[in-house]
C-alpha cells in the first residue's frame, strides 16, 4: 500500500509541479556554469547505492572542494541556490527518485556513503527501509546548515547526525501509514511558514 500511494502522490506532483520545476531549472541553468542538476550518492535501503536527484544549489564540482555536508555560510552555494535551499524546492526532484522506488515520500534521508559508513550496528537499522524526501528529523533539522559552523564536520557526525538517527529510529518503531501522511502535511505547513 505504501509503494502504490507514493507512486501516485510522486507522479501527481511531478505533473502538478511541472511549471514550478521549469522555472527552477531555467533559473539554475542561468545562475551560474555547470549542470541543473546535482546527482550524488546515497546509501537506500539494504545498503544500496543510488544516484540522489536535486537541483543543483552550488557552483559546479562542490563535492570535489569540499566537504559531503553543508555547513553555515557555505562558499560554494549559489544565489539562487540559497533561495532554492531556504524553499527545499531544491529536493522536489526526489519526486523521480521516489517513482523509480528508490526512496519513498515519508522515510530516513539518505546519507552519503562515507557518513554511513560510520554508522554503528544500531544505527544501520535505518538501512532496513526506503530513505525518504521527508522525516521527523528532517523536519526537526530542517536548519541543519544553520547548526553547523563553517567547515565543521565534526559536530555533524558527533551531534548532529546521531540525533538525526535516534529520531527517525523512534519513528520507524511506532511507523503507520496514517503517521506517514502526518508527516507529510507537517513538512508542507513548515515549509509555508
Amino acid at each position: 500500500m505504501q509503494r502504490v500511494f507514493d507512486l501516485i502522490v510522486a507522479t501527481i506532483g511531478l505533473i502538478i509541479l511541472s511549471p514550478l520545476l521549469v522555472v527552477a531549472a531555467v533559473l539554475v541553468g542561468m545562475s551560474s556554469p555547470g549542470g541543473i542538476f546535482f546527482r550524488g550518492q546515497r546509501v537506500g535501503k539494504d545498503g544500496k547505492l543510488f544516484q540522489i536527484l536535486k537541483f543543483r544549489t552550488m557552483v559546479e564540482n562542490a563535492a570535489q572542494v569540499g566537504p559531503g555536508i553543508t555547513t553555515a555560510g557555505d562558499a560554494r552555494i549559489t544565489r539562487v541556490g540559497q533561495w532554492l535551499r531556504r524553499t527545499k524546492i531544491d529536493e522536489l526532484p526526489q519526486l523521480w527518485n521516489v517513482v523509480r522506488g528508490e526512496m519513498s515520500l515519508v522515510g530516513p534521508r539518505p546519507e552519503d556513503p562515507r557518513y554511513v559508513a560510520l554508522y554503528t550496528e544500531d544505527q544501520r537499522h535505518i538501512l532496513s527501509v526506503r530513505p525518504g524526501i521527508t522525516s521527523p528529523a528532517s523536519i526537526q533539522f530542517r536548519h541543519e546548515e544553520a547548526l553547523l559552523p563553517a567547515g565543521d564536520i565534526e559536530t555533524y557526525i558527533k551531534l548532529l547526525m546521531p540525533a538525526k538517527i535516534k529520531a527517525d529510529l523512534e519513528y520507524l518503531d511506532r511507523r503507520t501509514f496514517w503517521s506517514d501522511l502526518v508527516v507529510l502535511l507537517d513538512t508542507v505547513l513548515k515549509l509555508l511558514h
